[in-house]
Protein backbone atom coordinates (compact mmCIF):
# COMPACT_ATOMS: atom_id res chain seq x y z
CA UNK A 1 0.00 0.00 0.00
CA UNK A 2 1.16 3.38 -0.84
CA UNK A 3 0.51 6.63 0.26
CA UNK A 4 2.09 8.71 -1.90
CA UNK A 5 0.27 7.55 -4.80
CA UNK A 6 -3.43 7.93 -2.52
CA UNK A 7 -2.06 12.02 -1.66
CA UNK A 8 -1.17 12.50 -5.50
CA UNK A 9 -4.40 11.32 -6.41
CA UNK A 10 -6.30 13.08 -4.27
CA UNK A 11 -4.50 16.52 -4.37
CA UNK A 12 -4.69 16.50 -8.26
CA UNK A 13 -8.38 15.38 -7.86
CA UNK A 14 -9.55 17.42 -5.18
CA UNK A 15 -8.08 20.70 -6.59
CA UNK A 16 -4.83 20.64 -4.09
CA UNK A 17 -5.84 20.13 -1.09
CA UNK A 18 -5.11 17.33 1.46
CA UNK A 19 -6.88 15.32 4.11
CA UNK A 20 -6.37 12.34 6.31
CA UNK A 21 -5.07 8.65 5.39
CA UNK A 22 -6.36 6.03 6.50
CA UNK A 23 -5.40 2.36 6.27
CA UNK A 24 -7.54 -1.23 7.19
CA UNK A 25 -5.90 -4.59 5.94
CA UNK A 26 -7.36 -7.54 4.35
CA UNK A 27 -6.75 -11.18 6.62
CA UNK A 28 -5.98 -14.25 6.35
CA UNK A 29 -7.60 -17.05 8.04
CA UNK A 30 -5.53 -19.39 9.79
CA UNK A 31 -7.95 -22.26 10.52
CA UNK A 32 -11.44 -22.73 11.29
CA UNK A 33 -13.29 -22.88 7.98
CA UNK A 34 -17.03 -23.48 7.78
CA UNK A 35 -17.00 -23.36 11.67
CA UNK A 36 -18.52 -19.65 11.80
CA UNK A 37 -21.99 -20.49 10.90
CA UNK A 38 -21.72 -23.80 13.26
CA UNK A 39 -21.07 -21.91 15.97
CA UNK A 40 -17.26 -22.63 16.94
CA UNK A 41 -14.05 -20.72 16.38
CA UNK A 42 -12.25 -18.60 13.48
CA UNK A 43 -8.56 -18.18 13.72
CA UNK A 44 -8.15 -14.93 11.70
CA UNK A 45 -5.00 -12.26 11.33
CA UNK A 46 -4.39 -8.74 9.38
CA UNK A 47 -2.59 -8.53 6.98
CA UNK A 48 0.10 -6.23 5.09
CA UNK A 49 -2.40 -5.19 2.02
CA UNK A 50 -5.00 -3.61 2.24
CA UNK A 51 -7.12 -0.15 1.50
CA UNK A 52 -5.89 3.37 1.76
CA UNK A 53 -8.44 6.26 1.99
CA UNK A 54 -7.58 9.79 2.10
CA UNK A 55 -10.35 12.00 3.31
CA UNK A 56 -11.62 15.39 3.97
CA UNK A 57 -14.74 16.79 5.04
CA UNK A 58 -16.04 19.25 2.32
CA UNK A 59 -18.45 21.55 4.14
CA UNK A 60 -21.94 19.66 1.86
CA UNK A 61 -24.21 17.23 2.21
CA UNK A 62 -22.22 15.56 -0.53
CA UNK A 63 -19.58 12.56 -0.95
CA UNK A 64 -17.60 12.81 -3.83
CA UNK A 65 -15.59 9.34 -4.08
CA UNK A 66 -12.72 8.77 -6.39
CA UNK A 67 -11.78 4.71 -6.96
CA UNK A 68 -7.61 5.38 -8.11
CA UNK A 69 -7.66 1.92 -9.05
CA UNK A 70 -10.85 1.71 -11.22
CA UNK A 71 -10.14 5.25 -12.37
CA UNK A 72 -14.05 6.29 -11.61
CA UNK A 73 -15.67 8.98 -9.87
CA UNK A 74 -18.38 8.87 -7.91
CA UNK A 75 -21.36 11.54 -6.40
CA UNK A 76 -23.86 10.72 -4.23
CA UNK A 77 -26.03 12.39 -0.96
CA UNK A 78 -26.45 10.77 2.13
CA UNK A 79 -30.39 9.98 2.27
CA UNK A 80 -31.00 6.32 1.72
CA UNK A 81 -32.64 7.16 -1.94
CA UNK A 82 -29.40 8.79 -2.76
CA UNK A 83 -27.75 5.27 -3.12
CA UNK A 84 -25.06 4.85 -5.99
CA UNK A 85 -25.34 2.65 -8.91
CA UNK A 86 -21.77 2.21 -8.94
CA UNK A 87 -20.88 -1.45 -6.82
CA UNK A 88 -18.07 0.09 -5.33
CA UNK A 89 -19.52 2.99 -4.07
CA UNK A 90 -22.48 0.95 -2.45
CA UNK A 91 -19.27 -0.18 0.07
CA UNK A 92 -19.01 3.49 0.97
CA UNK A 93 -22.30 4.66 0.81
CA UNK A 94 -23.71 1.91 3.25
CA UNK A 95 -21.25 2.24 5.39
CA UNK A 96 -21.75 5.95 5.82
CA UNK A 97 -25.39 5.25 6.18
CA UNK A 98 -24.84 2.61 8.66
CA UNK A 99 -22.58 5.29 10.85
CA UNK A 100 -25.57 7.77 10.81
CA UNK A 101 -28.17 4.97 11.98
CA UNK A 102 -25.59 4.43 14.86
CA UNK A 103 -26.12 8.57 15.68
CA UNK A 104 -23.13 9.29 13.89
CA UNK A 105 -23.56 13.29 12.12
CA UNK A 106 -21.95 12.34 9.08
CA UNK A 107 -21.28 15.20 6.44
CA UNK A 108 -20.06 15.28 2.89
CA UNK A 109 -16.40 14.90 2.35
CA UNK A 110 -13.99 13.84 -0.42
CA UNK A 111 -11.97 10.90 -0.87
CA UNK A 112 -9.61 8.75 -2.98
CA UNK A 113 -8.82 5.33 -2.17
CA UNK A 114 -6.62 2.36 -3.43
CA UNK A 115 -6.08 -1.26 -2.45
CA UNK A 116 -3.53 -3.68 -2.94
CA UNK A 117 -5.57 -7.09 -1.47
CA UNK A 118 -5.81 -9.07 -4.55
CA UNK A 119 -9.14 -9.51 -5.50
CA UNK A 120 -10.55 -12.56 -5.53
CA UNK A 121 -8.05 -14.58 -3.38
CA UNK A 122 -10.20 -14.51 -0.51
CA UNK A 123 -8.54 -11.85 1.67
CA UNK A 124 -11.38 -9.83 2.44
CA UNK A 125 -10.57 -6.69 0.24
CA UNK A 126 -14.87 -5.22 0.72
CA UNK A 127 -14.22 -6.01 4.48
CA UNK A 128 -10.68 -3.76 4.42
CA UNK A 129 -13.11 -0.66 2.66
CA UNK A 130 -15.69 -1.14 4.68
CA UNK A 131 -13.16 -1.02 7.73
CA UNK A 132 -11.37 1.78 6.85
CA UNK A 133 -14.27 3.87 6.17
CA UNK A 134 -15.98 3.06 9.19
CA UNK A 135 -12.82 4.03 11.51
CA UNK A 136 -11.87 7.54 9.07
CA UNK A 137 -15.59 8.25 9.55
CA UNK A 138 -15.85 7.44 13.52
CA UNK A 139 -12.41 9.46 14.03
CA UNK A 140 -13.39 12.40 11.82
CA UNK A 141 -16.73 12.96 13.20
CA UNK A 142 -16.31 12.58 16.40
CA UNK A 143 -18.39 9.07 16.86
CA UNK A 144 -17.53 7.63 20.19
CA UNK A 145 -18.51 3.68 18.53
CA UNK A 146 -16.64 0.88 19.73
CA UNK A 147 -14.47 -1.30 17.23
CA UNK A 148 -17.15 -3.63 17.87
CA UNK A 149 -19.35 -1.97 16.39
CA UNK A 150 -17.36 -0.59 13.75
CA UNK A 151 -17.03 -4.07 12.63
CA UNK A 152 -20.10 -4.78 12.95
CA UNK A 153 -20.90 -1.29 10.65
CA UNK A 154 -18.69 -3.47 7.64
CA UNK A 155 -20.95 -6.56 8.25
CA UNK A 156 -24.29 -4.58 8.38
CA UNK A 157 -23.13 -2.54 4.87
CA UNK A 158 -22.45 -6.39 3.46
CA UNK A 159 -25.96 -7.25 4.41
CA UNK A 160 -27.93 -4.32 3.39
CA UNK A 161 -26.13 -2.33 0.59
CA UNK A 162 -24.36 -5.59 -0.68
CA UNK A 163 -26.29 -8.09 -0.69
CA UNK A 164 -24.24 -10.56 0.89
CA UNK A 165 -25.20 -12.09 4.14
CA UNK A 166 -21.60 -12.07 5.49
CA UNK A 167 -20.43 -13.42 9.02
CA UNK A 168 -18.56 -11.20 11.29
CA UNK A 169 -14.84 -12.59 10.87
CA UNK A 170 -13.98 -10.46 8.10
CA UNK A 171 -14.56 -6.84 9.14
CA UNK A 172 -13.66 -8.14 13.06
CA UNK A 173 -9.93 -9.04 11.75
CA UNK A 174 -9.45 -5.83 9.44
CA UNK A 175 -10.49 -3.89 12.62
CA UNK A 176 -9.12 -5.90 15.67
CA UNK A 177 -5.51 -7.15 13.67
CA UNK A 178 -2.41 -6.91 15.59
CA UNK A 179 1.05 -7.31 14.20
CA UNK A 180 2.52 -10.75 15.67
CA UNK A 181 -0.93 -12.16 16.82
CA UNK A 182 -3.92 -14.06 15.32
CA UNK A 183 -6.92 -14.15 16.70
CA UNK A 184 -9.04 -16.73 17.99
CA UNK A 185 -12.82 -15.71 17.75
CA UNK A 186 -15.81 -17.17 19.09
CA UNK A 187 -18.42 -17.00 16.82
CA UNK A 188 -21.05 -17.58 19.10
CA UNK A 189 -20.27 -15.31 22.26
CA UNK A 190 -18.21 -13.12 20.24
CA UNK A 191 -15.42 -13.47 22.78
CA UNK A 192 -11.61 -13.16 21.72
CA UNK A 193 -8.12 -13.61 22.28
CA UNK A 194 -5.12 -12.48 20.90
CA UNK A 195 -2.37 -15.48 20.02
CA UNK A 196 1.46 -14.95 19.13
CA UNK A 197 2.39 -15.86 15.80
CA UNK A 198 5.83 -15.00 15.09
CA UNK A 199 7.00 -17.88 13.11
CA UNK A 200 10.76 -17.54 13.09
CA UNK A 201 11.86 -19.40 9.82
CA UNK A 202 8.84 -19.96 8.37
CA UNK A 203 7.09 -17.59 5.67
CA UNK A 204 3.29 -17.59 5.26
CA UNK A 205 2.50 -17.87 1.69
CA UNK A 206 -0.78 -17.76 -0.76
CA UNK A 207 -1.16 -19.45 -3.63
CA UNK A 208 -3.88 -18.43 -5.67
CA UNK A 209 -5.18 -20.87 -7.74
CA UNK A 210 -6.79 -18.17 -10.08
CA UNK A 211 -9.84 -20.77 -10.90
CA UNK A 212 -13.49 -19.97 -8.97
CA UNK A 213 -16.00 -22.26 -9.44
CA UNK A 214 -19.26 -21.46 -9.66
CA UNK A 215 -20.82 -24.25 -7.71
CA UNK A 216 -19.72 -21.74 -4.45
CA UNK A 217 -23.19 -20.11 -3.16
CA UNK A 218 -25.72 -23.10 -3.95
CA UNK A 219 -22.83 -25.43 -2.58
CA UNK A 220 -22.28 -23.08 0.88
CA UNK A 221 -26.19 -22.99 1.39
CA UNK A 222 -26.16 -26.88 1.26
CA UNK A 223 -23.97 -27.24 3.30
CA UNK A 224 -25.59 -25.26 5.96
CA UNK A 225 -28.78 -27.49 5.21
CA UNK A 226 -26.50 -29.94 6.22
CA UNK A 227 -25.03 -28.96 9.69
CA UNK A 228 -28.76 -27.92 10.51
CA UNK A 229 -30.40 -30.80 10.00
CA UNK A 230 -27.72 -32.81 11.94
CA UNK A 231 -28.12 -30.69 14.88
CA UNK A 232 -32.56 -31.31 14.24
CA UNK A 233 -31.90 -34.87 15.05
CA UNK A 234 -29.06 -34.38 17.87
CA UNK A 235 -31.62 -32.01 19.84
CA UNK A 236 -34.32 -34.88 20.18
CA UNK A 237 -31.51 -36.89 22.51
CA UNK A 238 -29.95 -33.35 23.88
CA UNK A 239 -32.11 -30.54 23.99
CA UNK A 240 -29.55 -28.15 24.74
CA UNK A 241 -27.66 -28.29 21.12
CA UNK A 242 -27.79 -25.37 19.45
CA UNK A 243 -24.88 -25.74 17.43
CA UNK A 244 -22.92 -28.73 16.33
CA UNK A 245 -20.30 -26.96 18.63
CA UNK A 246 -21.84 -28.49 21.31
CA UNK A 247 -20.96 -31.76 20.14
CA UNK A 248 -18.41 -34.26 20.57
CA UNK A 249 -17.76 -37.20 18.09
CA UNK A 250 -19.66 -39.52 20.68
CA UNK A 251 -22.45 -37.32 20.21
CA UNK A 252 -22.36 -37.35 16.68
CA UNK A 253 -21.82 -41.41 16.37
CA UNK A 254 -25.51 -41.16 18.08
CA UNK A 255 -27.40 -40.23 15.26
CA UNK A 256 -25.38 -41.72 12.59
CA UNK A 257 -28.23 -43.98 11.33
CA UNK A 258 -31.14 -41.04 11.62
CA UNK A 259 -29.13 -38.70 8.82
CA UNK A 260 -28.17 -39.10 5.79
CA UNK A 261 -24.43 -40.25 4.61
CA UNK A 262 -23.57 -36.71 3.45
CA UNK A 263 -25.21 -34.93 6.33
CA UNK A 264 -23.06 -37.03 8.88
CA UNK A 265 -19.64 -36.64 7.02
CA UNK A 266 -20.28 -32.62 6.99
CA UNK A 267 -20.97 -32.61 10.52
CA UNK A 268 -18.23 -34.95 11.14
CA UNK A 269 -15.75 -32.32 10.00
CA UNK A 270 -17.62 -29.59 11.16
CA UNK A 271 -16.89 -30.98 14.90
CA UNK A 272 -13.27 -32.25 14.37
CA UNK A 273 -12.27 -28.36 12.75
CA UNK A 274 -13.73 -26.78 15.87
CA UNK A 275 -11.02 -29.22 18.09
CA UNK A 276 -8.38 -28.46 15.06
CA UNK A 277 -9.03 -24.28 16.05
CA UNK A 278 -8.49 -25.06 20.27
CA UNK A 279 -5.58 -27.31 19.47
CA UNK A 280 -3.73 -24.52 17.28
CA UNK A 281 -4.55 -22.56 19.57
CA UNK A 282 -2.58 -24.80 22.29
CA UNK A 283 0.90 -25.12 19.76
CA UNK A 284 1.23 -21.52 18.94
CA UNK A 285 1.39 -20.43 22.72
CA UNK A 286 4.28 -23.23 22.64
CA UNK A 287 6.01 -22.18 19.76
CA UNK A 288 5.43 -25.99 17.87
CA UNK A 289 4.72 -24.35 14.16
CA UNK A 290 5.01 -28.47 13.05
CA UNK A 291 1.79 -29.13 15.20
CA UNK A 292 0.37 -26.13 13.62
CA UNK A 293 0.96 -27.12 10.05
CA UNK A 294 0.03 -31.04 11.00
CA UNK A 295 -3.54 -29.38 11.51
CA UNK A 296 -3.60 -27.55 8.48
CA UNK A 297 -3.15 -30.46 6.36
CA UNK A 298 -5.49 -32.70 8.59
CA UNK A 299 -8.60 -29.10 7.49
CA UNK A 300 -7.08 -29.88 3.87
CA UNK A 301 -8.29 -33.46 3.49
CA UNK A 302 -11.75 -33.04 5.69
CA UNK A 303 -11.98 -29.81 3.28
CA UNK A 304 -11.62 -32.12 0.38
CA UNK A 305 -12.88 -35.59 1.35
CA UNK A 306 -15.76 -34.94 4.14
CA UNK A 307 -16.95 -31.50 3.23
CA UNK A 308 -16.25 -31.80 -0.15
CA UNK A 309 -15.70 -28.06 -0.56
CA UNK A 310 -11.99 -28.17 -2.70
CA UNK A 311 -11.29 -29.00 -6.38
CA UNK A 312 -8.81 -30.64 -8.41
CA UNK A 313 -6.90 -27.53 -8.41
CA UNK A 314 -6.43 -26.89 -4.72
CA UNK A 315 -6.25 -30.74 -3.71
CA UNK A 316 -3.04 -30.42 -6.68
CA UNK A 317 -1.50 -27.74 -5.11
CA UNK A 318 -1.35 -29.44 -1.11
CA UNK A 319 -0.19 -31.92 -2.64
CA UNK A 320 2.79 -30.21 -3.86
CA UNK A 321 3.19 -28.79 -0.75
CA UNK A 322 3.14 -32.08 0.94
CA UNK A 323 5.60 -33.90 -1.39
CA UNK A 324 8.00 -30.63 -0.88
CA UNK A 325 8.48 -31.16 2.94
CA UNK A 326 5.93 -27.55 3.42
CA UNK A 327 4.74 -27.77 7.02
CA UNK A 328 1.37 -26.84 6.45
CA UNK A 329 -0.60 -26.39 3.89
CA UNK A 330 -4.54 -26.32 3.08
CA UNK A 331 -7.53 -24.35 1.19
CA UNK A 332 -8.28 -21.07 2.51
CA UNK A 333 -12.11 -19.88 2.82
CA UNK A 334 -15.07 -21.20 1.44
CA UNK A 335 -13.64 -23.04 -1.42
CA UNK A 336 -14.17 -23.76 -4.66
CA UNK A 337 -11.39 -22.37 -6.10
CA UNK A 338 -9.35 -19.14 -4.34
CA UNK A 339 -5.84 -20.33 -2.24
CA UNK A 340 -4.42 -22.59 -0.39
CA UNK A 341 -2.36 -20.81 2.62
CA UNK A 342 0.97 -22.63 3.21
CA UNK A 343 3.16 -22.50 6.00
CA UNK A 344 6.76 -23.18 4.63
CA UNK A 345 10.17 -23.36 5.99
CA UNK A 346 12.65 -20.49 4.59
CA UNK A 347 14.82 -23.14 3.05
CA UNK A 348 12.38 -25.04 1.26
CA UNK A 349 10.37 -21.64 -0.39
CA UNK A 350 12.01 -20.90 -3.55
CA UNK A 351 11.88 -25.04 -4.02
CA UNK A 352 8.32 -24.64 -3.62
CA UNK A 353 6.81 -21.56 -5.46
CA UNK A 354 9.17 -23.12 -8.58
CA UNK A 355 7.75 -26.20 -8.19
CA UNK A 356 4.08 -25.08 -7.39
CA UNK A 357 4.41 -22.47 -10.23
CA UNK A 358 5.61 -25.44 -12.76
CA UNK A 359 3.70 -28.21 -12.16
CA UNK A 360 0.30 -26.12 -11.94
CA UNK A 361 0.97 -24.43 -15.65
CA UNK A 362 2.01 -27.89 -16.80
CA UNK A 363 -1.41 -29.67 -15.73
CA UNK A 364 -3.70 -26.55 -16.16
CA UNK A 365 -2.02 -23.99 -18.32
CA UNK A 366 -1.24 -21.42 -16.52
CA UNK A 367 0.38 -20.07 -13.68
CA UNK A 368 -1.05 -19.78 -10.02
CA UNK A 369 -0.53 -16.26 -8.08
CA UNK A 370 2.15 -16.15 -5.33
CA UNK A 371 1.10 -13.52 -2.53
CA UNK A 372 3.82 -13.38 0.52
CA UNK A 373 1.96 -12.14 3.66
CA UNK A 374 2.85 -11.19 7.37
CA UNK A 375 0.57 -10.70 9.77
CA UNK A 376 0.01 -7.27 11.01
CA UNK A 377 -2.15 -4.48 12.59
CA UNK A 378 -5.40 -3.25 11.74
CA UNK A 379 -7.39 -0.20 10.73
CA UNK A 380 -5.64 2.94 11.47
CA UNK A 381 -5.11 6.77 10.91
CA UNK A 382 -1.96 6.78 8.97
CA UNK A 383 -1.26 10.75 8.74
Amino acid sequence: MDIETVRNRFIKHFDGQTGSVYASPGRINLIGEHTDYNGGFVFPGAIDKGMIAEIKPNGTKKVLAYSIDLKDFVEFGLEEKDAPKASWAKYIFGVCREMIKRGVKVEGFNTAFSGDVPLGAGMSSSAALESTYAFALNDLFNGNIDKFELAKVGQATEHNYVGVNCGIMDQFASVFGKAGSLIRLDCRSLEYKYFPFNPKGYKLVLVDSVVKHELASSAYNKRRQSCEAVVAALQKKHPHVEFLRDVDMKMLNEVKGEVSEEDFMRAEYVVEEIQRVLDVCDALEKGDYETVGKKMYETHEGLSKLYEVSCVELDFLNDIAKKDGVTGSRVMGGGFGGCTINLVKDELYDKFIADAKESYNTKFGRYPKIYDVVVSDGSRKLI
